[in-house]
């Protein structure tokens, strides 16, 4: 299941989240940081990083702020 995001100002949809990289959103949004994401996940704290950058890249947004913002206002 991938999650298409709709913003009001925008024209065309955003691009879809794949469901790891809605996972390390949530837990980022939750006050985790990369090292307790990538323990939790079973990942290595690199991998974190690259799905927060493709994540960032998919949705142009440049700071950890506005993640966790859009993590909240999607209820995640």
């Amino acid at each position: 299941m991938s999650l298409t995001l709709a913003t009001p100002h925008a024209e065309a949809p955003v691009p879809a989240l794949a469901p790891r990289e809605q996972e390390t959103l949530r837990h980022i949004a939750a006050g985790r940081t990369y090292l307790q994401t990538a323990r939790h996940m079973g990942l290595s704290k690199h991998t974190v990083d690259a799905y927060l950058r493709r994540i960032r890249a998919k949705l142009n947004i440049n700071s950890t702020a506005e993640l966790t913002r859009l993590a909240v206002s999607l209820g995640l």
